[in-house]
Parts: C-alpha cells; structure tokens; sequence
C-alpha cells in the first residue's frame, strides 16, 4: 500500500495511524516523517512535539542517524520549539560533529558522502546545480563533513614539494662539485 499523500498535510490522528502501521506502506520514509513535522502547518507546536515524541518511540534509531544523513533537520526536529543562544547553537554542532565521527568509526566508513553532504548545494535558489550529486571534496561540494582530527593535505602536499625541490638541489650540488673539482 501507498500513502497518498505528503506528509506535511497530515492531521495529528493521521500521523499516528501511519506511525503505527508503518510496515504497511512501501512509501513510509522516515526522513519525510521528521521532515515534515518542521514544515506541517496544520500543526500546533504543541502537536509537532507530540508527533516527535510518538515516532521517536518506533524511530529513535533511524532519527539519531539523521545526524550524520542531515543533521540541520535533526537540529531543527531535536529542539522544536526552543530557544536557543549563540552558545547553545555552537555546543550542539560540536556534539553532532563528535557522534558524526563515532557512527563513522563504529560502522567504519571510510566515505564521507551522506545525505546532504553528497549534493550540492549553494545559497543561490537558481543554481541549476542545486541537488545534483557529486564528488566530495570537489569544488563543486557545498558543505563538508570535517572533524578536529583531519589530516591536512595541503600541509603534506607542501613538505612533498619542498623534499622534491631539495632532492633536485642536492643533484645539482653535486653534479657541479663534480664538474668544478
């Protein structure tokens, strides 16, 4: 069975309907589900906080993933309703980057292309690349998932090419001490 429907337009009753009957339908996308408690505006805050609570009971697992898949919805969704400071906002990305790096090693990924950090995406509205897939680390990609502990290449590219120039150097030195002596 089929949804129908989006599921930003759906009542509190229906959620819960579809919550429990999840199983049924080939199109249920847990994503959507937490997608569109956000954007569901039939919704009271009070009733978006109910559905977050009810489907966190069946989908705590796969909405704690959304951490790494998309964590701007995971952040939105986690603190619906609350305000939050400068401060809060910076502690909370830091957790997000630390479990980030835990669900990686734990599941040991060595790719970094998940969710929003496999599209590309740009402030721009028009961009006519805005969704496509692409390559991390092109200059293409938007956002990058990075962690305090990264290697930099540009550091190690640098020392390769100044061992490079020495190497040379040393040749020549050599070569004109033999051609002088």
């Amino acid at each position: 069975m089929e949804i129908g429907q989006k599921f930003n337009t759906l009542t509190l009753k229906e959620y819960f309907f579809y919550i429990d009957n999840y199983k049924k339908y080939k199109d249920f996308n847990t994503l959507g589900l937490y997608r569109s408690i956000i954007e569901n505006e039939k919704l009271t805050l009070e009733d978006k906080i109910a559905v977050r609570e009810y489907s966190h009971r069946t989908f705590k697992k796969t909405f704690d993933f959304l951490q790494l898949k998309d964590p701007g919805i995971f952040v939105e969704v986690e603190y619906l309703g609350q305000e939050l400071t400068k401060g809060d906002e910076e502690r909370i990305w830091d957790d997000i980057r630390l479990y980030q790096q835990r669900i990686l090693a734990d599941k040991k990924i060595k790719h970094r292309s998940f969710g929003t950090y496999s599209k590309h995406s740009c402030p721009y509205e028009d961009c006519f690349l805005n969704g496509v897939m692409i390559r991390q680390g092109s200059r293409l990609a938007g956002t990058e998932m990075h962690f305090v502990n990264d290697k930099n290449n540009y550091g190690v590219r640098h020392k390769s090419e100044i061992r490079k120039a020495d190497r040379k150097r040393e040749k020549q030195i050599i070569k004109n001490e033999i051609e002088n002596g």
